[in-house]
């Protein structure tokens, strides 16, 4: 086990990008058990959820909060609309779009895997504790949200850009 002051001198447990990924790894592993069952794992969870939260509002619009390629967010949406989890239906603001809605049987689904998934987290938090779980999860929530839809990404690797490593 690290200590305090091992952390302090920059130990691998202190590098943020270790942590991150480590702790991605381990979170995909397990969700992976909970969601695999679904068209496009992960991203196929991703658009069912925000079908059931319905955001955003158009299919476009999801495959940028996603990052998804367009084409890819087609057909994964068609695999789960052959499922009876979601369907397409006309934006009523304008009809050329099409909403992704969930479908009775799609809730269903989907609280079925947030209960797994849930359980994934709570198992994986639990050396935290509850407050310090809760706070995690809203840092990485207010972080992720500025990057979520890709704009700020750009200018940050051009901001990085000098700082870049010349071996």
């Amino acid at each position: 086990m690290t200590t305090d002051a091992e952390r302090a001198e920059g130990g691998l447990d202190a590098d943020f990008g270790w942590a991150l990924g480590t702790l991605f790894r381990v979170y995909v592993k397990a969700a992976d058990t909970v969601i695999d069952a679904l068209p496009g794992g992960p991203r196929g969870f991703q658009v069912l959820a925000s079908a059931v939260q319905e955001t955003p509002a158009n299919q476009g619009a999801l495959a940028r909060q996603l990052g998804i390629d367009k084409t890819v967010m087609t057909y994964l949406v068609d695999d789960l609309v052959a499922l009876d989890l979601v369907e397409r239906q006309p934006d009523p603001a304008d009809r050329r779009n099409r909403r992704i809605v969930a479908t009775a049987r799609g809730r269903e689904i989907w609280e079925q895997a947030q209960q797994g998934l849930r359980h994934v987290e709570r198992h994986l938090l639990g050396v935290l504790g509850e407050e310090d779980a809760a706070r995690l999860r809203d840092l990485l929530g207010r972080v992720a949200a500025v990057y979520g839809e890709g704009e700020h990404f750009e200018e940050t690797c051009q901001a990085v850009e000098t700082l870049r490593l010349r071996l």
